[in-house]
């Protein structure tokens, strides 16, 4: 991360004696790229080396499949993925390559053991559900639609409140703050879509003294290494550093909108190496008089397209639905359903909501995604055509966000024309549950609540920055 850290307690100088009731800690430096990267120093009450038992290496095992036929893709994912693990043994691989896993998970259990992974970063888009994650480096609270940063090397575990949904990438690479959206010394800049005040790293830290045997289990070399150790992993009294995890809310993010259409690097939330994540985001639309308000039709000549569905108005029939996604692969074009261009003009505001991962290497699926698959979503630019239903307002299927026309999309257009607006939710399938019991889901509940305006003002589900929970703030 850009900008420094500092949680406890830690001496006037690195690597210095620092003692505890005359006892020496522990220092440990974790760091990137050898000894010039970021990096943060903790101290422990134990050595971090200290085991007193070598378990068992489970290696990782993905069932591939290797479709018969090159075509876009449809994954039906809300209903058909059962609770199952926890928050690690829950993860159930859908595609990958050798720069990023995209996984998901419903954990049906809560983690009995600490995990680390010892050979990349993830991050963790939370669609449904909160929690805590307990970390080393302290506890990060997040909610549903955070994404949850965890650098490699980082020991934690899950300690969810109520179901929970997760979209999952890991990398062996980085994941960074796109290098544009900074300046020369890691300072976010102006006109990037977020900034640091939007970025929470962790906010108590908690050192447990207790003794006994605890279970962690590492990510290394293709599998996972479970070690015994007589202490309890989160033993650091103090640290401080550029490296920690952290969260953004994916409501967080500004929307950037221009004249005409912007191309989909603007929606771009981070970097990996050969991937992108970008937020797709409730906003207003393009404003000439002339913008054709949808997405293009492009070819990805040099990369896939994953777009994962979390909220907001798809269609009423055929078309995508909650905890869809679509996976337009490279060599293919993709864009809006016959009729769909026509029918957006005159439109002013999207309220979709959808995270979307770019990849610069094709993907490989799994057994899995097979079983998610719909068969028919490559033919729905031609079985649109020949049913007329963009013309109708009846279809939503498209290939891209802000192409996915309802009828009650229609029916706020020629609406706006009598002095009045539609405000009602087209979405099909089944929507998040708001958690409001819960005090960190408690802005989701008032964002949900929040009705659409008959004015025609925008219904983003945004949050009210006056009733933002309270988090750790970067600099304090």
């Amino acid at each position: 991360m850009p900008f420094y850290q500092r949680l406890g307690e830690v001496p006037r100088k690195r690597h210095v004696q620092f003692r505890e009731n005359g006892t020496l800690l522990t220092e440990e430096v974790m760091g990137l790229e050898g000894f010039t990267g970021n990096e943060s120093i903790l101290y422990h009450l134990y050595s971090p080396c200290r085991v007193m038992e070598l378990g068992d290496f489970e290696p990782i095992v993905r069932e591939e499949w290797v479709p018969e036929t090159h075509a876009h893709r449809h994954l039906k994912t809300y209903e058909a993925t059962e609770p199952s693990g926890d928050e690690i043994s829950g993860r159930r691989t859908l595609m990958w390559n050798d720069d990023v896993e995209i996984s998901l998970c419903r954990p049906a259990s809560t983690m009995e053991y600490f995990f680390r992974n010892g050979e990349g970063d993830e991050v963790v888009f939370v669609h449904e559900g909160c929690g805590t994650l307990e970390t080393i480096f302290g506890d990060v609270p997040y909610c549903d639609g955070d994404y949850v940063v965890i650098p490699r090397g980082t020991t934690y575990r899950f300690r969810p409140e109520g179901p929970q949904r997760h979209l999952v990438f890991e990398t062996p690479g980085l994941i960074e703050i796109p290098r544009r959206y900074r300046n020369q010394y890691g300072q976010i800049v102006e006109g990037a879509p977020y900034y640091h005040r939007d970025i929470h790293p962790p906010t108590e830290l908690r050192t447990i003294r207790e003794q006994g045997e605890f279970a962690v289990k590492v990510r290394v070399r293709g599998g996972y290494q479970t070690y015994v150790v007589d202490y309890h992993p989160f033993d650091v009294v103090g640290w401080d550093g550029y490296l920690y995890p952290w969260t953004f809310s994916i409501h967080d993010f500004e929307p950037i909108t221009g004249r005409i259409h912007q191309p989909p690097p603007s929606h771009q939330t981070f970097a990996g190496p050969n991937f992108v994540i970008c937020s797709f985001c409730p906003r207003k639309l393009d404003f000439d008089p002339l913008a054709v308000p949808i997405p293009y039709h492009h070819s990805n000549l040099q990369s896939e397209e994953m777009i994962y569905y979390v909220s907001g108005t798809f269609g009423s029939r055929k078309g995508v639905e909650v905890g869809s996604i679509t996976l337009h692969p490279s060599g293919l074009p993709h864009g809006p359903q016959p009729g769909l261009a026509e029918a957006s003009i005159g439109m002013h505001e999207t309220t979709e909501l959808a995270v979307m991962c770019d990849t610069f290497r094709p993907l490989r699926l799994s057994t899995f995604a097979r079983d998610l698959d719909d068969g028919r979503y490559m033919l729905s630019w031609y079985q649109n055509a020949q049913d007329g239903d963009a013309a109708a307002g009846d279809d939503a299927t498209g290939a891209g966000l802000t192409s996915h026309l309802s009828a009650a999309r229609s029916t706020r257009r020629r609406g706006a024309a009598g002095g009045s607006t539609s405000s009602g939710d087209g979405a099909t399938g089944p929507r998040s549950a708001t958690r409001a019991s819960s005090p960190r889901c408690r802005r989701s509940a008032r964002s949900a609540a929040r009705p659409s305006s008959a004015s025609g003002r925008s219904s983003s589900p945004r949050r009210s920055r006056r009733t933002r929970r309270r988090r750790g703030r970067p600099g304090r």
